[in-house]
């Protein structure tokens, strides 16, 4: 049967490596090398699955949820691109070849190994693009992991691709259909999860990144922007936070009684807005926002801009922000928000605009209009605004509660996840219900609600 690269010791055949000597598989452990695959497989039960993980969030969960497929009898197959992701999940492979060999050793690998599916956090990474395809040519299994559609404590698990990708129908009476014969979405108490948590999560993995950059030469991270960077602007931001926080509770405060819409950033990295929007950054969507804003909203009401609660601070949003509210004559209509709870902004707010930020279901779930200026999975007619932002200011669009309803239970029962990646408590919980999915023959979207919500 197969088993963990750590498991077997000196003296195993290597896997015949693909023919550039850079690219070669190799066991990230002291002492431990790559074994022949005709050696592994050949008590292998047919019946078993070879699970092939490449990036996950940060923090355990991906190694957890491996160890549990592992002790259900599958394989599990772990390639490292990094020291981040060798320190997560070590004894497992180190691809340290080229980027552009990539995707020739990764079509040979999947083959070779006799992969059955591969498992990824997020379909737009490079690597991750390019391992998709190679699985999808030869019938490999996809799953995608992705942060939740909905808003807080869901996690999605989609077959294929996630977001923008997305095999969701965008007709709202398909929703309807589909929902007919499911049960409503029980309330759940919300799940401890710690944004302290994944803060501490990223700083180790870069800073495993930075110092094992010597074994894997030849990476680049899909981040536009240098780690290194990143970890000192969020040091900085660490020596400020009580004037950030100073900053935003005068802004809160303001809010109070006002008549305003959210308009919450995304991270500049985000694929979201790279790859799913006509935006190539956010400071494009912050000028299309204010100049609408400027045009056609009422003199009485205000925007709020909310900081993404992950941004290091690369760009100083606040001073982008204040500088288009000056050029568009509205500063003083305009708040930045550096930190608070974005679900009490929202209770309080007349609507929603976002690019595509899944921050949007939030905003639904409270019966709120959304206008979204991107291609998000929940932009549904019946669902959202849908007569284009400049209308929205004055006459936004609430949603239908009998459609959004429909669409909430279907993803329930097709592709999300009771949890969080940020708490044990939350990994606990994703942990059965992931491996129930990733075990099933069946397509995602026909494993029964029960399997998903029963916890």
């Amino acid at each position: 049967m197969y088993a963990r690269t750590a498991d077997f010791k000196n003296g195993a055949a290597k896997l015949p490596a693909p023919e550039l000597a850079d690219s070669r598989p190799r066991a990230s452990g002291p002492g431990q090398s790559v074994v022949s695959v005709n050696a592994l497989v050949e008590n292998f039960p047919p019946e078993k699955r070879v699970f092939l993980f490449l990036q996950g969030p940060h923090g355990s969960f991906f190694p957890r949820l491996g160890r549990v497929l592992q002790s259900h009898g599958h394989h599990v197959l772990r390639i490292n691109f990094n020291g981040g992701d060798r320190a997560t999940w070590g004894g497992q492979i180190d691809y340290v070849g080229r980027e552009s060999r990539w995707p020739d050793y990764i079509a040979r690998f999947l083959g070779d190994r006799q992969v059955t599916d591969l498992v990824v956090y997020g379909d737009c990474r490079p690597k991750h693009v390019l391992a998709i395809r190679a699985a999808k040519a030869i019938a490999v299994r996809v799953h995608v992991f992705e942060e939740g559609y909905i808003r807080p404590d869901w996690v999605t698990l989609e077959r294929d691709g996630v977001n923008g990708n997305s095999t969701l129908s965008r007709d709202p009476q398909w929703y309807v259909e589909r929902a007919r014969n499911l049960p409503p979405v029980p309330s759940f108490p919300p799940i401890e999860s710690f944004q302290t948590a994944r803060g501490w999560g990223a700083f180790f993995y870069y800073a495993e990144f930075v110092l094992q950059y010597w074994r894997f030469p030849f990476h680049r991270s899909h981040r536009p922007s240098d780690p290194v960077a990143e970890g000192v602007e969020w040091l900085r931001r660490f020596q400020r936070r009580k004037e950030e926080y100073a900053r935003a509770e005068a802004a809160l405060n303001n809010l109070q009684t006002a008549d305003y819409v959210i308009f919450p950033l995304q991270l500049d990295s985000d694929y979201q807005i790279r790859l799913h929007s006509d935006f190539r950054g956010m400071r494009p969507a912050i000028v299309k926002v204010m100049a609408s804003f400027a045009d056609r909203a009422p003199a009485t009401m205000r925007l709020a801009v909310k900081e993404h609660p992950l941004d290091a601070g690369l760009n100083d949003w606040r001073k982008i922000t204040m500088e288009e509210a000056h050029r568009f004559g509205v500063a003083d209509r305009v708040d930045f928000i550096e930190h608070g709870d974005l679900l009490q902004l929202v209770r309080r707010a007349h609507g929603m605009v976002t690019v595509n930020s899944t921050a949007g279901t939030l905003a639904l779930i409270e019966g709120k209009p959304v206008a979204v200026m991107g291609n998000a999975v929940y932009d549904i007619a019946g669902i959202t605004h849908q007569s284009g932002l400049d209308q929205f200011w004055r006459h936004a669009q609430a949603p239908d509660q009998h459609i959004f309803d429909a669409f909430y239970r279907v993803l329930v029962d097709r592709c999300l996840l009771r949890g969080a990646f940020l708490s044990d408590a939350g990994i606990g919980m994703l942990i059965d219900t992931a491996v129930a999915r990733l075990s099933a023959d069946r397509e995602a979207e026909n494993i029964p609600a029960a399997q998903t919500i029963a916890l």
